[in-house]
């Protein structure tokens, strides 16, 4: 059997994934996220 016969589930999970990441990249929410990351580390070590 073939990898991807054995793994279709697997496989459209990933593929779905990477389709949901790459339309959040697109509308610019990486930046956003990145930001409230820094934030809340930021506040965590508390240097802000």
């Amino acid at each position: 059997m073939s990898f991807l016969k054995r793994n279709r589930i697997a496989v459209a999970v990933l593929l779905t994934a990477v389709c949901f990441v790459a339309l959040g990249v697109w509308r610019g929410e990486a930046e956003t996220v990145f930001r409230k990351a820094v934030n809340i580390c930021m506040e965590c070590i508390g240097l802000g």
